[in-house]
């Protein structure tokens, strides 16, 4: 937690005094008429590491590049742990992108460090109204929108359907129900539900977070305080230990996101928590099973509670204030955005992505992917979880504490003291949460 903490604060000051004199000749340079020839080199940045989605990117680079001769695009890819380590370090010295993806909790840290210009001009260009509020605020400040969301989705709950049919079990409604169903079918080899809670990552964050969500709680108080300790936030942490006692493979406990994955992907887990991604995932690496997996909503405290979304992901795009061609990373996003372009990237992963605009899921190109219209029960979940949900944390809306709830590992390093040492889970939570408002309080908003 101390090195991660080091490395963001001393990038973020640093990169205020390395960036401060930037902005008027970078936003000069954005402002430049659309009919000037672009010329220049940039850097993109991105998370797409499978490999469609990361051709579609590639592809439309190449053609950008030979529609406009004067521009080359140098394409970076990184995991999103690998690229959080990236940019904080790289703040410091400058050695930053033109143009990136992030997460939602990036963008607030980014935009404190004055890292990133801001983007309404493109945002106007492409259409304002076809972008939902909601996601836009995600990366707010001042009254100007420094990100743009290049794709949607949402969490929920991924199921076998053979698994439950075989154990004359119902799809779970309520997290009772999950536990006893997972306890079931943890057996032949299969495992209930993986507990995953790697240092490195945010996934036992991401569990927690779906319990006192359904509870209609938060890990953060109003006032942006970490809330580890309250009755709610305490049976999630023994609510999650159960499970990984009883439904987890034990090697869970040093689990990321694609260790996690994988073992639905293989057919090694009854349920999982995910999004549209998973269908992709089945189908390239257990094709068999493709027609045994469906999604439901997240399951709740009581089953006539409301359904609720306790996650939701609008993956943007930003543009780096040290960018010498600001003009061309607009212009490229822009291009990205074009309907058959767009329509041909959402199709790389068909309901892991999700359009971010409007305009595109009732177009009869979009509608007629055969994964789109097999799992349609799926993009109904899904995109009824997106309205209803948040980033984690942003329930009190966007702010450097929720992205550092999801970046700093310590809710992980929690679960793993419990797991590993049997350290009290009031102590565990009560120490987690302190660690969390201590580094809370060096931040200033």
């Amino acid at each position: 937690m101390k090195k991660k903490t080091a490395i963001l604060l001393a990038g973020t000051m640093i990169a205020s005094t390395i960036l401060a004199g930037c902005g008027s000749k970078e936003e000069g340079a954005a402002n430049q008429v659309a009919s000037e020839e672009l010329k220049g080199d940039i850097t993109f940045w991105h998370s797409f590491t499978q490999g469609p989605r990361l051709e579609v990117i590639q592809e439309t680079a190449d053609q950008f590049m030979k529609d406009n001769p004067g521009v080359n695009i140098k394409i970076e890819t990184f995991s999103w742990g690998d690229f959080y380590t990236k940019w904080t370090t790289g703040l410091a010295s400058g050695n930053v992108p033109d143009m990136s993806t992030a997460l939602p909790g990036h963008v607030v840290e980014m935009m404190n460090a004055d890292a990133l210009v801001p983007v309404d001009d493109l945002i106007d260009d492409i259409g304002r109204d076809k972008f939902s509020k909601t996601a836009l605020s995600e990366g707010e400040k001042d009254g100007e929108c420094y990100s743009l969301p290049l794709y949607s989705h949402a969490q929920v709950m991924w199921y076998r359907k053979d698994l439950l049919e075989e154990a004359g079990l119902s799809v779970p409604k309520t997290w009772d129900e999950f536990a006893e169903a997972a306890k079931t079918l943890t057996k032949d080899g299969v495992y209930g539900c993986s507990f995953p809670c790697g240092s490195n990552d945010l996934m036992a964050t991401r569990f927690l977070n779906f319990y006192v969500r359904s509870g209609g709680g938060s890990l953060l108080t109003d006032d942006l305080k970490a809330d580890l300790t309250s009755d709610l936030a305490i049976d999630g942490i023994k609510y999650w230990l159960d499970i990984y006692k009883n439904c987890s493979p034990k090697d869970s406990v040093n689990y990321a996101v694609l260790d996690q994955a994988n073992l639905f992907y293989q057919g090694k887990t009854a349920f999982d928590f995910n999004s549209g991604f998973q269908i992709s995932g089945v189908e390239t690496n257990s094709p068999d099973l493709i027609d045994q997996i469906d999604c439901a909503p997240l399951p709740k405290l009581n089953a006539d509670d409301p359904d609720y979304g306790a996650e939701t992901s609008n993956i943007p795009m930003v543009i780096w204030r040290n960018s010498k061609h600001p003009e061309i990373c607009k212009a490229f996003m822009k291009k990205l955005y074009e309907r058959d372009t767009y329509i041909k990237f959402l199709d790389a992963t068909p309901v892991g992505m999700l359009p971010s605009i409007s305009g595109i899921s009732d177009t009869p190109e979009y509608k007629e992917n055969e994964t789109v219209q097999k799992f349609s029960n799926a993009v109904d979940v899904i995109t009824d979880a997106m309205e209803k949900g948040t980033a984690i944390g942003y329930e009190h809306g966007p702010s450097i504490q929720a992205g550092f709830l999801t970046s700093q590992g310590i809710i992980e390093s929690m679960f793993q003291d419990i797991i590993t040492n049997g350290t009290d889970v009031k102590k565990a939570a009560k120490t987690a949460e302190k660690q969390l408002n201590e580094l809370f309080s060096t931040v200033q908003q």
